[in-house]
């Protein structure tokens, strides 16, 4: 993986320690899987005030390194808090929506990271024009895919506008 975006997981862990966050945990999504994303954080808080704060944590720290949210859910009801970030997704759940969605039962094929493998230094691979060229492919198509769906939802409107 990226050693940039295993950096910015790591900063989203320490962010979720930080505010003291419980049982977190690390997934890497494996590769032949259907996830759309490299990896998933996920970590419980106590109360809807403890879970905002964390995701307010998390997504300062970011922001401060350049990252802001793609996406933010479930802020304002704060039992499960969603931050996309594209190559990562954090999950701030209350005690009993994480038991309730249990993504880690869900995502087992996953396999589970602790910080210091993240932190770990990974020899250079040799960047080669190739592999920068399927990094932008990556990148692009998850924001056309994006795209497509907000074009999709605008045009559902504006027919069910015109048809009133």
């Amino acid at each position: 993986m990226n050693a940039a975006i295993r950096t910015q997981v790591a900063s989203a862990v320490q962010a979720c320690e930080e505010k003291k966050g419980e049982d977190i945990r690390i997934l890497e999504m494996d590769k032949n899987s259907s996830a759309f994303t490299d990896y998933f954080v996920i970590c419980s808080g106590k109360n809807p005030r403890q879970i905002q704060a964390i995701a307010d944590e998390v997504e300062l720290r970011l922001k401060r390194g350049g990252v802001p949210a793609n996406q933010v859910e479930g802020y304002n009801q704060a039992d499960w808090i969603l931050l996309d970030y594209v190559d990562f997704v954090v999950h701030i759940f209350s005690e009993v929506a994480r038991k309730f969605y249990d993504l880690e039962r869900l995502w087992k094929s996953a396999r589970k990271v602790t910080l210091e493998d993240l932190e770990k230094k990974t020899p250079r691979a040799k960047k080669t024009k190739s592999s920068s060229v399927l990094t932008e492919r990556k990148s692009s198509s998850r924001q056309r895919s994006s795209t497509k769906s907000t074009i999709r939802s605008g045009a559902s409107r504006r027919r069910r506008k015109s048809s009133t």
